[in-house]
């Protein structure tokens, strides 16, 4: 039996991004996320139902400011005490997984899609879903990006502004614009 494109994209296989079943998944994302931006602050709590229910997992205590954009949110995990400053993106073709009490500043971005290099079929919707880990009491400062397919160890800081292309140790620091150790 052949692979569903959810089952295709979230294996990490090659896949067409551009189908109705994915399509429908975006579009369930999309409401959920303007639930929760759309909701006046005082009856929004830590993050509204609707997102909640979309996430794989939440934890206990998470914050997500608004605005806040994901792509599927199905393909997350929140661990507990989680914080997001305004702004987050989070396209998680792949699985994103971030560790307990983790803190995303303000216009971080994570990346899960890594589209096909082939132009042909760039335009056909073609790419693969790497996953992006953060461990436990991970900081990433402001307009951080974190690339498909990496991984940030428990406890390391990543400095604002950051593109992160490779996996980061726990407990290490790293900025600029091709992070590296400092």
């Amino acid at each position: 039996m052949p692979q569903s494109s959810y089952d295709q994209m979230i294996s990490g296989d090659w896949y067409n991004a551009l189908t109705p079943e994915l399509d429908d998944l975006r579009m369930a994302a999309r409401k959920a996320v303007f639930a929760h931006n759309a909701c006046p602050p005082e009856q929004r709590g830590g993050m509204v139902p609707e997102l909640a229910a979309l996430f794989l997992s939440v934890g206990k205590d998470c914050l997500i400011e608004t605005p806040f954009h994901t792509a599927y949110g199905c393909n997350t995990i929140l661990g507990d005490g989680v914080f997001f400053n305004t702004g987050v993106t989070i396209l998680d073709s792949g699985r994103v997984t971030i560790g307990a009490r983790s803190m995303l500043g303000p216009q971080v971005q994570i990346y899960c899609a890594d589209h096909h290099r082939d132009i042909a079929k760039r335009r056909a919707g073609i790419e693969r879903a790497l996953p992006v880990t953060l461990g436990a009491d991970v900081w990433v400062g402001g307009g951080a990006i974190l690339m498909p397919g990496v991984t940030i160890g428990a406890g390391a800081i990543i400095g604002a502004g950051a593109v992160v292309t490779k996996d980061v140790a726990a407990g290490a620091r790293v900025v600029g614009s091709r992070a590296r150790e400092i």
